[in-house]
């Protein structure tokens, strides 16, 4: 009951956040967009940063725009993207824009001289994020304007706790797993070729993350990719769910499954009418580690660790860490089993015990944490650097190529590039 009580607690907490009195100088934020992901992203995560307030918007649809900066008490609406970039009281842009436009609305920002927190993914394709993260702009006075690949899962406490039990080195195989029942309709923006579309550009881009975080390094060979293409009638250069494999230095494999229309179900004649739900899970298990058995005399113990992360996207909500460790108590020449048992272990973790924390601070107040501490030139303790953005979107273009698939196009303004 005490569990219970706490997660209600909490969960009102992060949904309803009490605002926090704001510094003079506190950094003003403008929305491009008047999204669905920015009240969780951004607005939300603001309300309980001392140095953050969203002042502005601006939508292609003025009505929209005006009736969003209503509900979200958002005192400015401007009447273009561009008008809200030119405003000199903004300090920093939220992208949340549809994938093939991150990349012309992130230069035209930093050309305005506006720090970005740009939604994930980066930008279209690898030669994009090339252009975007290696680009003057980013060089330009000291390097003081910042971009950050907004991968919010990265920076929770409980994320960082899982990959401090995680040996790389010794992975045998990585499967990262992210579900989503289908509440989009498959002409959504998401599903658009040339918008940049996806179920990998989307789930997917989560997974290969988790899967690059785990190793701790970029995979050396794409051995597998396969996508479930749009029913027919729909875009049929766009994945709805996306399988992929690859090889990591270390010898291990780490394999994605994505699904962004995903109606598996138990008793489906029964549940028909009910949005099937799955958890995302990331689950890693390492090679097996045989040391000497120091009271038998020619006698080892075999253990084969795994540790599973559950509910990777949503862990301030409830998350779940298990540590899995099987043992065998065998002959070291014979290999004769003589006792096998398994020990588990669960771990939650929702706040990282530093001063101002909360446990109802979300994947994207944690990050906006860092992102205003990267602004204000004090020390990121979680980051995800412009090269990291370019090997991430690399793997996703190498995953497309080996499934057959078309990269996602460019479509920004020639003289961007």
């Amino acid at each position: 009951m005490t569990s219970l009580l706490q997660w209600a607690h909490r969960t009102y907490r992060t949904n309803f956040p009490e605002e926090v009195s704001k510094h003079s100088n506190a950094l003003r934020i403008g929305l491009l967009g008047a999204s669905n992901i920015a009240p969780i992203a951004i607005i939300n995560a603001a309300k309980t940063h001392p140095e953050v307030i969203v002042v502005a918007i601006a939508a292609r649809d003025p009505v929209r725009a005006h009736a969003y900066a209503k509900k979200h008490n958002i005192p400015n609406v401007h009447t273009s993207y561009q008008a809200l970039l030119d405003d000199p009281t903004i300090d920093a842009i939220y992208n949340p824009l549809p994938n093939g436009l991150h990349y012309e609305w992130t230069i035209k920002a930093l050309q305005a001289g506006k720090h970005v927190l740009l939604e994930k993914p980066s930008v279209s394709n690898a030669s994009e994020a090339r252009s975007l993260f290696r680009n003057p702009l980013l060089l330009d006075k000291g390097g003081s304007l910042v971009v950050l690949d907004a991968v919010h899962i990265r920076f929770h406490p409980a994320w960082q706790k899982f990959l401090t039990l995680i040996d790389p080195i010794n992975i045998a195989e990585a499967i990262s797993s992210i579900w989503m029942p289908p509440i989009f309709a498959q002409d959504d923006i998401r599903f658009q070729y040339n918008l940049a579309g996806g179920c990998l550009m989307d789930l997917g881009s989560y997974a290969i993350q988790t899967l690059r975080q785990v190793f701790g390094c970029e995979p050396t060979e794409c051995l597998s990719a396969n996508a479930r293409l749009m029913p027919q009638g729909y875009d049929q250069d766009i994945d709805q769910a996306f399988t992929a494999s690859w090889k990591f230095h270390n010898g291990g494999v780490g394999t994605i499954h994505a699904d962004s229309f995903y109606e598996g179900r138990y008793f489906p004649w029964l549940t028909r009418y009910i949005p099937p739900v799955r958890s995302p899970k990331v689950e890693v298990k390492h090679r097996e580690v045989v040391v000497p058995n120091p009271d038998m005399p020619g006698m080892e113990t075999a253990t084969t660790k795994t540790v599973i992360f559950w509910d990777v996207l949503a862990q301030s909500l409830w998350h779940r860490i298990d540590i899995i460790e099987s043992h065998e108590l065998r002959s070291s020449v014979a290999g004769e089993v003589k006792k096998r048992w398994t020990d588990t272990r669960y771990l939650k973790k929702y706040s990282d015990d530093k001063v101002g924390a909360d446990d109802s601070w979300t994947t994207y107040r944690h990050m906006l944490e860092q992102f205003v501490n990267k602004i204000r030139g004090r020390p990121a303790g979680i980051w995800v650097d412009g090269e990291d953005s370019i090997r991430q979107m690399k793997m996703i273009d190498g995953a497309y190529t080996k499934a057959g698939m078309k990269i996602r196009p460019s479509i920004a303004p020639k003289e961007l590039y």
